[in-house]
């Protein structure tokens, strides 16, 4: 028998996407705000920004993280520990080139105060993005579809 191997529609990804970033908003926004001591309501429109950009990096990213999984015979609900790793990774790097000239210029602050502002974040969504998305696997998990039973 032969396993087809499926991938997350663009409704189960638009949902991993909103609840992501609603529930990472959630957390970071009064916490930007003490730091930076400015009004919930600025790092809260900049957090919206910021949200908003990587919610389209994260449909396009983790498509293209998806595929090159396919490829390999995975399911991405699937995906090892070393696997998950590596995509929280890439996805905060990608992150990182987009957001630093955001930091910058809605802050006000220098490269180096941006990047420092933007690796506390990173560190601490590396280690959100790993723990999310394993609970949406095991809340969503894709099952495998055995193609002669399709046909």
């Amino acid at each position: 028998m032969s396993d087809k191997v499926i991938l997350r529609s663009g409704k189960d990804r638009l949902r991993y996407t909103v609840s992501f970033e609603l529930l990472l908003m959630a957390i970071l926004v009064p916490v930007g705000a003490a730091f930076f001591d400015k009004p919930v309501a600025e790092i809260g429109v900049l957090g919206a920004v910021l949200a908003g950009k990587a919610m389209l990096l994260n449909l396009v990213y983790n498509w293209l993280f998806d595929k090159i999984d396919a490829r390999s015979g995975r399911v991405s609900s699937e995906r090892t520990h070393v696997g998950r790793i590596l995509h929280a990774f890439g996805f905060e790097i990608s992150l990182t080139i987009t957001s630093l000239p955001i930091y910058i210029w809605w802050l006000g602050i220098g490269l180096l105060d941006a990047f420092v502002t933007d690796i506390v974040v990173t560190s601490f969504v590396v280690a959100y993005t790993y723990f999310f998305t394993l609970a949406y696997d095991r809340l969503f998990p894709l099952k495998r579809r055995n193609s002669l039973l399709e046909a």
